[in-house]
């Protein structure tokens, strides 16, 4: 029978354990909710800017703008809607900075690996870029099986998100695809559901509406027929008007993306604390029972040599 003071110990180191996964749990709840709103307040502003960005690119095209003088890449229109032969192909991963969030970030991984396979295995080098802590280490092991290369990690945008996070992310994946570092991007993301399921996707960033993410996807979304029959006027300009909306359009992703990935860690995190705590409660319950048994049998044991040594003396 085990010893009696190793089983309390062990069920005092549970009880405390569970009690920090209890609170880790209640933090994640009243966070959840709040990056939940933010990720579905934020859904129709991105879908009605996709559908706007569609509309102008389905009346302009994309291979007839002249080059133009700016100073950020990420306002260089022309070359962010320029498709190229993909030689080498820009992965932006978005995971966690924390752990404790069950397989949130090991799912996101394991679809980063397979993308990697998929793109060496069709000639293309691959360049990523690590959003999250918890993507680099894996990332950096599977180096050794795998050629590819880590081009740039950001750790801190994830602390205090905001729209700013996002557009030095958007001038990092611009620049990188003006310079022709990269033929296209990529962002390997997790689209939140609700409390209980994410999914794990991969959305076309670059060039703009590429051939995955592209025109034809924006007419199979759009069964309104809203866009049906405008004429697109600018003013002041077309290019005035496309430094402005090619910028937003890719912020916007990214920052649809970053939200998505917030409110699906949050939920992650808390149904990963709530399993903790009910095992760490079935746990306490077993060690519980164990105890009492061990105890009784030590009574048992001591009542018994009692006995033994009062018939001894007679």
């Amino acid at each position: 029978m085990a010893n009696l003071r190793t089983i309390k110990d062990r069920i005092t180191s549970i009880t405390n354990t569970q009690k920090i996964t209890r609170a880790m749990k209640m933090v994640a709840a009243a966070k959840v909710k709040k990056a939940e709103n933010a990720t579905k307040a934020s859904r129709p502003f991105a879908s009605e800017l996709y559908k706007i960005f569609s509309r102008v690119i389905e009346d302009l095209g994309t291979e007839n703008f002249e080059s133009v003088n700016v100073e950020r890449a990420l306002e260089d229109y022309p070359e962010l809607l320029k498709r190229r032969e993909i030689k080498t192909i820009g992965l932006l991963v978005i995971t966690s900075n924390k752990g404790l969030a069950g397989a949130y970030s090991t799912n996101v991984v394991r679809y980063t690996i397979k993308r990697i396979k998929e793109a060496l295995a069709n000639g293309q080098k691959i360049k990523l870029f690590l959003v999250g802590q918890k993507s680099i280490a894996p990332l950096r092991n599977a180096q050794r099986l795998l050629d590819y290369e880590i081009k740039n990690t950001y750790t801190s945008i994830l602390d205090g998100l905001d729209a700013n996070s996002a557009i030095a992310v958007a001038e990092d994946l611009a620049e990188a695809y003006v310079e022709e570092e990269v033929d296209s991007i990529e962002l390997i993301t997790t689209r939140y559901q609700n409390m209980m399921t994410y999914r794990v996707e991969d959305w076309p960033l670059l060039p703009a509406l590429g051939e995955q993410g592209g025109v034809q996807k924006f007419r199979e979304e759009d069964k309104s027929g809203q866009y049906a029959h405008c004429i697109t006027e600018f003013e002041p300009d077309v290019s005035a008007i496309m430094q402005k909306l090619v910028p937003m359009y890719i912020t916007n992703i990214i920052y649809q993306a970053l939200l998505e990935a917030t409110a699906s860690e949050l939920a992650s995190r808390m149904t990963a604390m709530s399993a903790a705590v009910n095992n760490a409660s079935e746990m306490i319950r077993v060690l519980t029972i164990d105890y009492n048994k061990a105890r009784q049998a030590k009574i048992t044991q001591e009542l018994n040599e009692v006995i033994s040594g009062a018939d001894a003396l007679k």
